[in-house]
């Protein structure tokens, strides 16, 4: 996993993350969209203890942060981690290329859910692109419609 770096804010918001949910946290995204959210990227197998029964632990995030706070699993395998992060569009397929010094993602998305993948003024696809730079040095994730 290539080197990702914390400020101090996302290092609080960490370790706030960890001590609500018991679920450890592999990255902290502040966005300041519309939305004002948070993304924490959990690791492999921590999804269940970071939602709590219930919801009860990520509703605690939410409601000690005073914003949006959304959930990613993480994955070791490439594709896998790139599905995980359109979710809960239906991703198809994932192929991961090389062309010259760039990397980039192409992905297949059920027609129903291309809308949902690309999300409201491409804030999830901007999402998407964020954490697989940050997590895999993908330079670009491409949609495509199935």
């Amino acid at each position: 996993m290539p080197d990702v770096t914390f400020t101090t804010e996302t290092m609080q918001y960490i370790a706030l993350f960890e001590s609500l949910t018991g679920a450890h946290a592999k990255d902290c995204l502040v966005l300041d969209d519309e939305d004002s959210r948070i993304i924490f990227v959990v690791k492999s197998g921590d999804m269940g203890l970071a939602i709590g029964k219930n919801g009860n632990n990520i509703n605690r995030v939410k409601k000690q942060i005073g914003r949006n706070v959304e959930v990613i699993e993480y994955n070791d395998d490439p594709k896998e981690f790139i599905k995980n992060l359109f979710q809960p569009a239906a991703i198809k397929n994932v192929v991961i290329a090389t062309k010259g010094e760039r990397q980039f993602a192409l992905v297949d998305v059920a027609s129903k859910d291309k809308g949902i993948a690309i999300g409201k003024n491409g804030r999830n696809i901007n999402k998407v692109k964020s954490l697989a730079q940050r997590h895999l040095k993908i330079d670009d994730v491409i949609i495509n419609q199935k």
